[in-house]
């Protein structure tokens, strides 16, 4: 054994302990240089004295990625100084969401970035041609890439150029905006404001129940009378839905899920745009009969010129409010269709990856900042006035097919006169083309069907004559969800439209669950083939859809089997 040298420096235990329970200077890693601390503090201001809210972390990368069109590493170093977290916090979070560019610092960012929509209807109107052509012929400085949905499939091929919003797009239409630099959201002065909403009326039923003179009990009852369920997919009961959470220890909290990003679903952005304050007002009463202390309105990043507006409108009414109001926050989505599920939101309005929460406990108990939570997609919250002034009965009187009320469809694809389409519930897609889309387009005769955007499967012609609502198109292994109606001809494939969906899926898959992660990515990888592995997409399904943890793995496979059960011929397997 070697002996030990006389001049070796030896640490005692209680030294190293003492060395370690110090604070350090700085922390590990890269140091944020006063410039980077100073332009990002231009930006967000000055740390107030408790210090930089962590739940605005998703705002401020924002107002970064706004400012320098992308997110360069110096800024996430200072930004994560700035708010006292660690950077790889903060980057974890940029790096979750589509529409933050990470870019290290000797990078140059894209002088403007053009977004052509590739989902299903886009494509149906040419959008592959129209961004090939653009990548081609636009300078090395434009960034043009593919969106998976930008929420006008009724106007499609549909693009974006900078925040600016752009319907029917065309090559020529798009390079005009780019050399004008022409990259603001569109205004909308057609939208009802605030002054013109109160001159006919408006908020005087929020007042009614704001004040007691209409009993928060008689608003529940009529909702539950007129069987009023969510409207962005889940179809639950919204008079329960309140009985619940109104019930549960205060402070309560409200968030509204304007994330609508299921393919082929436009009607929230529609209805935003024309009308915002029977929304708003209907989130009054609400928020006025649950008792809750602040409402947290989630709204999609593609929604620019809706956001401009609901931020004008939102400031009108705190300036001159009808009734007492709840703390009100609007907050942007950042390119991510997982968001539109709810607890995946409430993880991104926390400042978080919109990754879906394990369930129980459900976001009625334990939701946004852990407080009981009423969460609610637009138009739920839109039909909120109309049911209570006119009554239930007015409402579930509407109806065909022994289904009770009224739906806003969203119809895109080979008609002539795509739109949103407020039908009674229980139309069929036959009589909802011929009735209110004008029939079909001119050469197009009815092949196929999605009833449910992207997730809810896709039906034959011959199953044309189904009610189009909650519960009635289970039995044929498809679901109306947010009614998203895209529409298939002759010239189209079931096939085509499957592997569309299923790539989008994979696209934004937040790849937290494997099953999801990997199934996704695989089946559409299968569904690219000519022959389909009938054997291997059946287990794929299977797995995904029993091993999932939300709603886009669970669904994913609506579109798989529905080809094998309906559209076998297609794909080369047997009947």
């Amino acid at each position: 054994m070697q002996a030990s040298s006389h001049n070796e420096t030896r640490i005692g235990l209680n030294q190293v302990k003492e060395q370690l329970r110090r604070p350090r200077p700085q922390l590990k890693g890269r140091q944020a240089s006063d410039e980077a601390r100073d332009e990002v503090r231009a930006l967000i201001g000055p740390a107030p004295s408790e210090g930089h809210r962590r739940d605005l972390l998703i705002e401020y990368l924002h107002a970064l990625n706004d400012h320098y069109r992308a997110l360069f590493e110096r800024h996430i170093v200072a930004l994560a100084a700035e708010m006292r977290l660690s950077v790889v916090e903060v980057f974890e979070v940029a790096s979750f969401y589509h529409h933050f560019q990470i870019l290290k610092d000797e990078q140059a960012a894209p002088a403007i970035t053009v977004r052509v929509c590739e989902s299903l209807s886009c494509q149906l109107a040419g959008s592959d041609s129209l961004l090939a052509q653009l990548q081609r012929e636009l300078g090395a400085d434009v960034q043009v890439i593919p969106a998976p949905c930008l929420g006008r499939c009724e106007q499609a091929p549909a693009a974006q150029v900078g925040q600016k919003a752009l319907a029917c797009a065309s090559a020529a239409q798009v390079k005009a905006l780019v050399v004008a630099q022409d990259v603001a959201p569109n205004a909308l002065p057609q939208a009802l404001t605030l002054q013109a909403y109160r001159a006919a009326g408006g908020y005087a039923l929020a007042q009614q129940v704001a004040s007691g003179a209409r009993s928060a009990e008689s608003v529940i009852e009529v909702l539950e009378h007129a069987g009023l369920r969510g409207l962005g997919g889940a179809g639950f009961p919204a008079g329960r839905k309140w009985r619940i959470v109104r019930s549960q220890p205060a402070p309560r909290l409200m968030a509204v899920n304007i994330d609508e990003g299921e393919p082929g679903t436009f009607k929230d952005r529609t209805l935003l745009e024309a009308d915002p304050h029977r929304f708003l007002e209907g989130m009054l009463i609400a928020a006025s009969v649950v008792g809750v202390d602040a409402v947290y309105i989630y709204l999609r990043d593609e929604y620019h010129e809706a956001r401009q507006l609901l931020s004008r409108e939102l400031a009108a009414l705190q300036a001159d409010p009808p009734c007492p109001l709840p703390h009100i926050e609007l907050r942007r989505g950042a390119g991510a269709y997982i968001c539109g599920e709810e607890s995946a939101m409430i993880e991104s309005i926390e400042g978080k990856r919109g990754e879906p929460r394990l369930r129980p406990p459900y976001i009625a108990e334990v939701g946004l900042f852990g407080r009981p939570t009423l969460e609610h997609n637009f138009e739920t919250l839109y039909w909120v006035c109309e049911l209570v002034e006119q009554g239930a009965d007015t409402f579930a009187a509407q109806g065909r097919h022994g289904r009770k009320g009224l739906r806003r469809y969203s119809v895109s694809g080979r008609v002539k006169q795509p739109g949103v389409k407020l039908a009674p519930a229980g139309i069929t897609l036959r009589e909802l083309v011929d009735e209110y889309c004008g029939g079909m387009a001119e050469g197009h005769t009815l092949y196929a069907y999605l009833p449910g955007g992207a997730s809810g499967g896709i039906l034959p012609a011959r199953l044309a004559d189904v009610p189009l609502d909650f519960d009635t198109l289970q039995p044929h292994g498809c679901f109306i969800g947010s009614a998203a109606v895209m529409v298939l001809s002759q010239q189209d494939k079931a096939r085509d439209a499957a592997l569309n969906v299923m790539k989008f899926f994979a696209h934004e898959s937040c790849g937290q669950c494997t099953p999801c992660r990997v199934g996704t990515d695989k089946a559409a990888r299968l569904m690219a083939r000519e022959v389909w592995d009938r054997d291997t997409l059946e287990d794929l399904a299977q797995v995904m859809g029993d091993a999932s943890i939300c709603g886009l793995g669970q669904a994913a496979p609506n579109p798989i089997r529905c080809v094998l059960e309906y559209f076998p011929l297609e794909v080369g397997v047997s009947t």
